[in-house]
């Protein structure tokens, strides 16, 4: 069966969706095939191995979130923290609907979906604004910058939420035998939003950039995201059954979907660039001290005049009016951009 617009029949029958007890019928739907449980401590857990992978995302996304805030100087830092911290939040989130620690019957199950489901929302969406940070419509880190940011992901979280559980609670119009508008946030704002993000992208680096390495991430995150959405769509049944109920096709989109999060932050990575120098993180200053009365005999070290004596002449030129002779150099801050550029050479 074919992927119907609007309607989660044929996408639930395949893939063991968090939404899907809670559309179609009352009693949602169910998949053909899906991972087998385990019981811990009386306690059925689901989706062990998916539950796994869950784990490993949070802690990547911890890693990759400490690197990004140690980038003192970099372009565009406060923005795609925030979205590196949705994605977070929705792994943990997921993490407990998925096991089912938050059983489906449970009354709050519908609601910690909907949150999860404008999570999901506002990640994509953030992620959409971070791909014309670079463009420098509004400077990065100011506070147009990132309260755009904030209000845009918030608006569209707000949005998601009220669709989703309008859909579930069947108010206002809406119906989980015909989540039209559900179906559109859910399945294709995800990718609309990556879309736009990867051309932009593109756009960004041949315009701007001498190296074009940053394309094969790019590359990498795509296909990671398009393998994603192929194996939990088409193949999920296929794999659950070849592996005998261990995992299925969730596992698998999990796995890929926190690669191309990580390709997101190799990108990122690779074409901001970070003085060391001149950041001003958790190491020491590095400050080079000169003296001439450390040097070896006949100041070999050093320029001759920075030797010779300047009684009632003064000092040096070369000496900043340092004690007992010593010059030291105190590097001024400053902040970089892509590949080194400054922001007011007007590249990125």
């Amino acid at each position: 069966m074919g992927v119907e617009f609007g309607s989660f029949n044929a996408i639930c029958e395949t893939a063991a969706l968090v939404i899907c007890p809670l559309v179609g019928t009352d009693q949602g739907i169910e998949p053909t095939c899906y991972s087998r449980n385990v019981d811990i401590g009386g306690t059925l857990i689901f989706q062990p191995s998916t539950s796994f992978v869950h784990i490993v995302a949070i802690i990547m996304t911890a890693i990759m979130i400490y690197h990004i805030r140690s980038k003192y100087t970099a372009v565009g830092r406060k923005e795609i923290v925030t979205f590196f911290w949705l994605y977070a939040v929705i792994e943990l989130l997921a993490m407990f609907l998925d096991s089912g620690i938050i059983p489906t019957a449970n009354v709050t199950y519908p609601w910690f979906t909907a949150v999860y489901a404008g999570l999901v929302a506002a990640a994509y969406t953030c992620l959409l604004i971070n791909g014309f940070v670079g463009f420098q419509f509004a400077e990065d880190g100011t506070p147009l910058s990132l309260w755009f940011l904030r209000i845009s992901c918030l608006v569209i979280f707000g949005l998601q939420f009220f669709l989703a559980i309008a859909t579930f609670k069947q108010v206002a119009g809406f119906s989980y035998s015909k989540p039209i508008a559900l179906w559109i946030m859910y399945i294709l704002w995800p990718l609309v939003c990556t879309f736009v993000y990867v051309v932009s992208q593109l756009i960004l680096v041949f315009r701007t950039l001498e190296d074009r390495w940053p394309i094969g991430d790019i590359v990498f995150g795509t296909a990671f995201f398009a393998i994603a959405q192929v194996l939990l769509f088409a193949f999920s049944v296929t794999i659950c059954d070849a592996i005998k109920h261990y995992i299925d096709g969730l596992f698998f989109f999990t796995l890929c979907m926190l690669l191309s999060v990580m390709m997101v932050y190799k990108y990122w990575d690779s074409i901001t660039k970070e003085d060391l120098e001149f950041s001003v993180g958790s190491k020491a200053a590095v400050w080079e001290v000169k003296d001439p009365l450390l040097a070896g005999p006949g100041g070999a070290d050093y320029p001759e005049e920075d030797t010779a004596s300047n009684y009632h002449g003064g000092a040096p030129a070369s000496l900043v009016g340092g004690v007992s002779g010593q010059q030291l150099y105190a590097p001024q801050p400053q902040k970089t951009g892509y590949r080194g550029y400054p922001p007011s050479d007007g590249r990125y």
